[in-house]
């Protein structure tokens, strides 16, 4: 592949003093562009200046050939950096928007000066820098910006609720101007980068720091700001690590409920397993058809209204509530039992009149969201407490990027983004006092995927999801939840950009019984920290999806040709390896892992003879067998351990007529049965760690399943895969009847070891029939659906049929492994979602599943079935967060299925 070059281009970049500035500089100089170093020369708090740090980057640059001029003004002064750039070189072709500064402190301590100089660098920064070189990409019809968020941003983090405000921020703000710039081939995206810096090393160790150097994240920027890319704008890509991977947003199908008196908080929670129902999910790049759904609404029948949300003794504060959604709000809390303050900058009276007439409590406050104390003083001096904050204040300043300017930029930032951190911050204390708080934010489908003429609006309230998303965390264990909503409704603010009829149309007392369900205690685990997008009678969650992405060995330099390569599995959502992180831990998950991903010593062939000629000898290897004897008392424990409850007497009674094992025990007596090879020989940088548990297969070859035995069980080495960043090793066991060598089960286990590939072997499995069958559910409803809630002692049962694995049990184990708490056993659920086939649909020969996710002792499990002649196709998922646990899975019923339990 061709170097891919930037010969006579000028790249500015922010920040570039050191670590991943710096890096981007060296490297753009190197491959021929002209370099603009800018940095303030301060600390990584943002204090000091000093011009040190660009000119010895500069002096660098040119020391091996290069061009680069210093700049050292702050990101706010932006048209001065970019006009650095015009005057030296008479052009700007990137910019890559990098400076930052960090200022974490713990929201009940944050000050006004640590959420307003974060605000300030990192968005207002990034705005002044693509605003001035805007004009001269629209002129050239060509530009590339590179906006930077941060996993803090993406998931929230404890601590950073500044931080993670502005940087997520940089994802509406991205989408934007990638929409408005595409036509001029301005291409924009966003990356969350995970380096080491000065930034990073206050919250990193050292050791992690030295395999997160900046060099992993350039060769990802270098493609994306390249003049050959001319599709991929308004992306966002985490990287770091040596690992790169893509994120989307995820829309739930959601409910859809009747738009009358009907459509209550009651209601919307009898559907809340439709809002989290991810099962047939859209990849949306905008909102959802409203007007197509409120026609469907209508048509329905009306709603149960489910049970009564009491919200009596309550005190809510709903800014901006004397007209559209907060009015709205108002009025449906009060009807609800709670007492409200109507905040408004204009006329606050008329909804307290309405309340009042209506036999409620209220009282108005005429003030600006922006002065937080003086509005939240009034709920205290009339009610003295605060139980709910609704932030709903808003304004449009909406123009082209073109012709935006600070005047619009600001007044839209301080009015939403300011404005919600003021009257929250001035909230907390209380809420913290009385360990109780109910925080409902508004974002905006703008701010989620970007619109055109919104620049300002999309930052602030994509900025506003950030700040959510991080306090929801901090919020959590003193019982403050914090919830986002994307309303869609016809207000005076939407009348700007709205028809008069859908103004009409879509009615914000259509929207105010979610934020009502939001703020009671009725809502089902995880109560917070949700972003839900609604209007029209239609309400549904979204979340983050992320690609499987691509890992580069550590220790091999990358470079932008290597990232090209791959490009196609870096974007890949249908892979089967899409997830979809939730918080910071999630987000860092594919990265830590890469950090084992190594070469392997591979020759220049690419191939490890020793590891290779290991595993063809492995194969061969013959186990001397394991015994394993079981009886009644292993029968019943393996029983009750998927949940068979006391009187189910064939489960749980050794004297029943029909007492039997649950098909699944066959996975027990080869659990630990000793292999001939060692798994460090076959694979290279074997580490326990690293190995995840990907799919099981089950054949029973014995009816009925005998409820005790002594067995033998042989396992052998079936194959080892090369996937490049890991190994997938299959092994295959046979349990034999020990007193009759009679054949009683064979399980087949592909167990996923990431960081051990790269060792030249085959790159494809062998197609072992059952064994291999990745079964896609049919495009139709399930025939069958199977719910049933784990117990929090499910683990702990479970791991007595000898699966001792602490991760299941001890919560310091379980931390070490990225888990908050200890896990349920893989095999647990799997034997959860066999059972549930054996009663929908009866016996079963064989069973096969791909493990797709991780589950929680307490969580409900939810299997779907489809009957397709003699297989049942099935998927489980956690119900809880909408999340399939067991994917591509099917079974083989014996007699086609007549055989009934």
């Amino acid at each position: 592949m061709a170097e891919l070059r930037f010969d006579h281009q000028t790249v500015v970049v922010t920040g570039a003093g050191g670590g991943l500035g710096k890096a981007y500089a060296l490297f753009f100089a190197s491959r021929g562009a002209n370099v603009v170093v800018n940095d303030l020369g301060g600390s990584f708090k943002g204090e000091g200046n000093s011009t040190k740090a660009a000119d010895v980057v500069v002096n660098e640059i040119k020391a091996s050939g290069g061009r680069a001029v210093s700049n050292y003004d702050s990101v706010e002064n932006g048209e001065r950096i970019i006009d650095t750039a015009i005057q030296a070189f008479g052009r700007i072709d990137i910019l890559l928007n990098n400076a930052g500064i960090l200022r974490d402190v713990s929201f009940k301590n944050m000050k006004d000066d640590d959420w307003d100089l974060i605000i300030k660098v990192h968005v207002k920064g990034a705005y002044k820098c693509a605003r001035a070189a805007w004009p001269h990409f629209r002129k050239q019809k060509y530009g590339r910006i590179i906006n930077t968020a941060s996993a803090a941003g993406l998931f929230g983090s404890f601590g950073q609720c500044n931080y993670s405000a502005a940087k997520l921020s940089q994802v509406g703000f991205t989408e934007t101007l990638a929409k408005e710039g595409y036509k001029y081939n301005i291409m924009v995206n966003v990356i969350a980068p995970i380096a080491a810096s000065r930034m990073t090393a206050t919250v990193m160790p050292p050791e992690l720091l030295e395999n997160l150097k900046p060099d992993w994240v350039v060769p990802l920027v270098a493609v994306l700001v390249h003049h050959s890319n001319k599709q991929e704008t308004g992306s966002i890509f985490e990287v770091g690590g040596g690992h790169i991977a893509k994120l989307r947003w995820e829309r739930a199908k959601g409910a859809l409920l009747k738009t009358d008196d009907t459509l209550t908080p009651g209601a919307i929670l009898k559907k809340w397993d439709q809002v989290n129902d991810f099962s047939q999910p859209e990849y949306p790049t905008g909102p959802a058809d409203f007007m197509t759904l409120l026609e469907e609404a209508m048509k329905m029948g009306s709603n149960d209204k489910g049970e009564n949300i009491n919200l009596k003794g309550k005190v809510a504060l709903i800014t901006g509530a004397g007209g559209g959604l907060g009015r709205s709000y108002a009025l449906l809390f009060a009807k609800l039992g709670a007492s409200v303050v109507v905040n408004d900058l204009v006329n606050p009276d008329t909804t307290v009149q309405e309340i009042e007439k209506l036999g409620g409590k209220a009282v108005g406050n005429k003030a600006s969201a922006e002065d937080g104390d003086v509005v939240v003083k009034a709920a205290i001096d009339a009610f003295g407490r605060i139980d709910i904050l609704i932030n709903n204040a808003g304004i449009l300043r909406d123009k082209a990027f073109h012709n935006m300017d600070d005047k619009l930029w600001d007044e839209v930032i301080a009015v939403h983004l300011r404005g919600t951190y003021k009257t929250t911050k001035a909230a907390y204390p209380y809420m913290l006092k009385q360990k109780y708080g109910r925080i409902v934010n508004t974002t905006s489908t703008s701010g989620i995927y970007g619109n055109f003429g919104q620049a300002n609006y999309a930052a602030a309230k994509l900025g506003i999801l950030g700040f959510s998303r991080a306090l929801a965390r901090e919020g959590a264990k003193n019982n403050i939840f914090v919830n986002t909503i994307a309303p869609n409704a016809g207000t005076n603010m939407t009348r700007s950009i709205m028809p008069e009829e859908m103004v009409q149309a879509f009615k914000p007392e259509y929207v105010a019984p979610l934020v009502a369900l939001l703020c009671s205690d009725k809502v089902p685990d995880p109560a917070t920290g949700g972003l839900f997008e609604v209007g029209s009678g239609w309400f549904g969650r979204t979340r983050w999806q992320r690609s499987g992405g691509h890992g580069f060995p550590i220790d091999v330099k990358l470079t932008p040709e290597h990232v090209l390569g791959v490009w196609k599995d870096i974007i890949n959502f249908g892979d089967g390896r899409a997830d979809h992180p939730e918080d910071g831990q999630d987000g860092l998950k594919s990265i830590m892992a890469n950090l084992e991903n190594k070469s392997g010593g591979s020759s220049s062939s690419g191939q490890n003879s020793e590891i290779l000629s290991n595993i063809e000898s492995a194969k061969k290897m013959k186990a001397e067998g394991t015994s394993f004897i079981y009886d009644d008392k292993d029968v019943i424990l393996y029983n009750l351990s998927l949940g068979a409850k006391r009187d189910e007497l064939p489960l749980v009674y050794e004297g029943s007529s029909d007492f039997q094992v649950l098909p699944t025990f066959a996975v027990v007596p080869p659990f630990n049965a000793s292999a001939p090879w060692n798994t460090d020989d076959i694979v290279p940088n074997y580490n326990p760690m690293m190995l995840l548990h990907g799919e099981q297969y089950l054949e029973i070859r014995k009816f009925p399943i005998p409820t005790a035995a002594e067995t033998l069980s042989y396992p052998r080495l079936i194959e080892v895969i090369d996937k490049g960043t890991a190994a997938v090793v299959v092994s295959g066991t046979t349990t034999k009847d020990a007193k009759t060598g009679e054949d009683l089960f064979y399980n087949e286990m592909t167990a996923f070891i990431r960081g051990s590939g790269g060792f030249g072997g085959a790159s494809k499995g062998s197609k072992r029939g059952a064994a291999t069958t990745t079964y896609k559910p049919p495009n139709r409803a399930p025939d069958a659906v199977v719910e049933e809630r784990t117990t929090e002692n499910q683990a702990a049962l479970y791991r007595l049929n000898g699966d001792r694995n602490p991760l299941h049990i001890d919560p310091d184990f379980s931390k070490v492994g990225g888990f908050k708490v200890p896990i349920l056993h893989g095999l647990c659920f799997f034997g959860f979602s066999g059972k549930h086939v054996l009663q929908s649909f009866g016996p079963f020969k064989n069973i096969k599943v791909r493990f797709a996710g991780t589950v929680l002792p307490g969580q409900t499990l939810q299997t779907e079935m489809w009957k397709e002649g003699s297989r049942v196709i099935f998927q489980t998922r956690v119900k809880e967060t909408g999340k399939l646990c067991v994917a591509g899975a099917g079974a083989e019923l014996v007699d086609d299925g007549k055989a009934k339990l």
